[in-house]
């Protein structure tokens, strides 16, 4: 009942905004010179997610913003947060917190970017890069500090002379993943040093029991702006499944990448090694592919995104690190290689292409394993997919070269994992920070052994 009432209530606010929707930002209420950053950044229109929620926010009322992927929501947070530090200037002013580094540096861009005419700065604070260089940052006291929770916490608690005690906003963005990703102990600290008198946007792609918790923990009498109140992934998005023995897996996603030549891709893998063998795979068959994997250094993460969006690469290879939050504007086709095991995960991945109003493909590649999730992904969408049309005979023909690009592939994994192991090289994954520790304390207890 309260499930059906809080669905009515979004319905609710879903249609008095169809009924005088504004048209323009200058409309909502903000202030000319960031109605001109947006402009410069091509925001003609504001998103629904904006439209609820920027006029809220601008009377200074906490807001929960429920919201798809791809739907708008860093200008929705980012665009109050900015008008209010014009009226009130104030250093280590509002405090962005988000689950992985990539979405953190794509924030601060956005940030930078809208308010460049203004002279904002930012600072991100992440895991993978010096912490002296981010203490020295830090001590410059910027306006905003976009964070993943845990070297937040570690900045907080080590670095002399830095405390968020004048904090005026805080963010929490894709709430529902920090809380996923076992950071809820870092948020509780975070929440524990910043004022109590402050403002608070909490944005969640879901609404899960961890998060309506963090709600009533942090949020004061907040307004709920819900764009879609049910999962769906976008109109313009063309989906399809293949169903295929899992042997051959690799001779049907070099088919399908030569059938749709020419476009942009991205391939979901479901762990750091498929994606390092499917993509030395792919260019040891001539594909311009690179991999995006928790084990890689910050620095490399970056470089392989930076090369994809500048269409310097045109398959990017990716585990759910990447699936997330990423703007990356020209993604034609998401491949699923592997389905993901959690159905909502699905529709963050396919979120990744039809983004702001263009149309896109997304192929999920079901084996004789993976029909139950398949099943669980259609009933959470709603829908049933159609296949995609293959020649099986020409996927046959691929067999004998995959075969000895298979082999090309192994042997670079197995040097490339020498490599490492002869460099000892610890590069820093901070999936959950929480994992790391508890495998440093089981190695102390044995050394004491």
């Amino acid at each position: 009942m309260a499930a059906g009432d809080e669905e009515g209530a979004a319905a609710e606010v879903e249609s008095e905004a169809a009924v005088e929707e504004p048209r323009t930002f200058k409309d909502l209420g903000v202030t000319d010179v960031l109605c001109e950053a947006c402009d410069q950044l091509g925001w003609k229109v504001p998103t629904k997610i904006q439209i609820e929620a920027i006029p809220v926010a601008l009377q200074g009322r906490d807001v929960i913003g429920l919201a798809e992927t791809g739907s708008g929501k860093t200008g929705a947070f980012a665009l109050p947060i900015l008008q209010a530090l014009l009226e009130t200037p104030q250093r280590l002013f509002a405090l962005v917190l988000t689950p992985t580094r990539e979405l953190a540096f794509q924030i601060s861009e956005q940030f930078e970017a809208l308010g460049s005419s203004i002279g904002v700065q930012s600072t991100v604070i992440v895991g993978g890069i010096d912490t002296m260089s981010q203490s020295l940052a830090l001590a410059k006291k910027p306006h905003v500090i976009i964070a993943t929770p845990g070297r937040l916490v570690d900045h907080l608690e080590n670095t002399k002379g830095f405390n968020l005690r004048a904090l005026k906003f805080l963010v929490m963005d894709e709430a529902d993943r920090i809380l996923n990703m076992d950071f809820e102990t870092e948020v509780d600290k975070i929440l524990k040093v910043i004022p109590r008198d402050r403002k608070t946007f909490l944005f969640s792609a879901t609404m899960t029991k961890k998060v309506q918790k963090l709600q009533r923990a942090a949020l004061k009498n907040p307004v709920k702006c819900a764009v879609s109140s049910k999962y769906q992934t976008v109109e313009k998005l063309q989906q399809y499944y293949i169903f295929i023995p899992s042997k051959f897996k690799d001779s049907y996603l070099v088919y399908i990448l030569n059938e749709l030549a020419g476009n942009s891709f991205m391939i979901f893998c479901s762990t750091c090694n498929n994606t390092q063998r499917t993509a030395l795979l792919l260019r040891n068959l001539g594909f311009t592919a690179i991999p995006l994997h928790g084990q890689m250094s910050q620095n490399k993460r970056l470089g392989s995104l930076n090369k994809f969006k500048a269409k310097a690469r045109s398959i990017l290879l990716a585990t759910d690190v990447a699936s997330r939050g990423l703007d990356i504007p020209h993604v034609d086709v998401v491949i699923n290689f592997d389905i993901p095991t959690h159905s909502k995960d699905y529709i963050h991945r396919v979120g990744r292409t039809a983004r702001a109003g263009r149309s896109g493909k997304s192929i999920t590649f079901v084996t004789q394993y993976d029909v139950e999730l398949f099943q669980r992904i259609e009933h959470l969408i709603g829908k049933k997919l159609p296949a995609f049309p293959m020649q099986e005979e020409e996927v046959m023909m691929l067999t004998e070269r995959v075969a000895e690009a298979q082999r090309i592939a192994r042997m670079e994994l197995r040097e490339q994992g020498e490599k490492k192991r002869s460099r000892n090289d610890d590069d820093d994954t901070e999936e959950a920070i929480g994992v790391r520790n508890k495998v440093a304390g089981g190695k102390k207890k044995k050394r004491k052994a």
